[in-house]
């Protein structure tokens, strides 16, 4: 299982960097967007290239910090922990996949998650064989994904605040 521990983060930057270097142009190029989902798009509105990937790199901290953790002590209960913010990733590419069928739209992050989903699935199958699960590997694996869903909603509550430096509109 150590040998799989740390392509989490990879695969996490690899997958975001596609949504940092895409976003503002694809935003730009589509304004209709802002109008015609306004309950996910407003948490987009001000959006910066900088700002974002501030955000990205606040996201990043507990991929790569449970990953070391779980990689240099490794055990049950960081390998749950490690396991469920897998899960979240999984579940964030299908929703990529999800948002560019419903919009009939290449958005930049679908094709990273194109690429990742299968892999990623296939590391969790590999690590499956390592894990015993018990009722303590299934609490810390649901603590993972909550984790990452409240740090999400986290996230979109700071993007505001982590644009306004760089919207040149003070």
């Amino acid at each position: 299982m150590k040998d799989y521990i740390l392509l989490l983060p990879i695969i996490f930057i690899f997958h975001d960097m596609e949504e940092i270097i895409g976003f503002g142009w694809f935003f730009r190029k589509n304004p209709w967007l802002f109008d015609r989902f306004p309950k996910v798009m407003n948490n987009y509105r001000g959006f910066t290239n900088e700002g974002f990937a501030i955000g990205v790199y606040e996201e990043f901290i507990p991929f790569f910090g449970v990953s070391l953790l779980a990689h240099f002590f490794p055990g049950k209960i960081l390998y749950s922990l490690w396991f469920g913010i897998f899960i979240s990733l999984i579940a964030h590419f299908f929703i990529h996949i999800g948002h560019t069928i419903y919009i009939r739209k290449y958005i930049p992050c679908f094709i990273t998650s194109v690429i990742c989903l299968p892999l990623s699935i296939l590391i969790l199958i590999k690590c499956l064989s390592f894990m015993t699960f018990d009722i303590v590997s299934l609490v810390f694996i649901i603590i993972g994904i909550i984790m990452m869903i409240l740090n999400m909603k986290l996230i979109y509550r700071l993007f505001p605040v982590f644009n306004k430096p760089f919207r040149g509109d003070d």
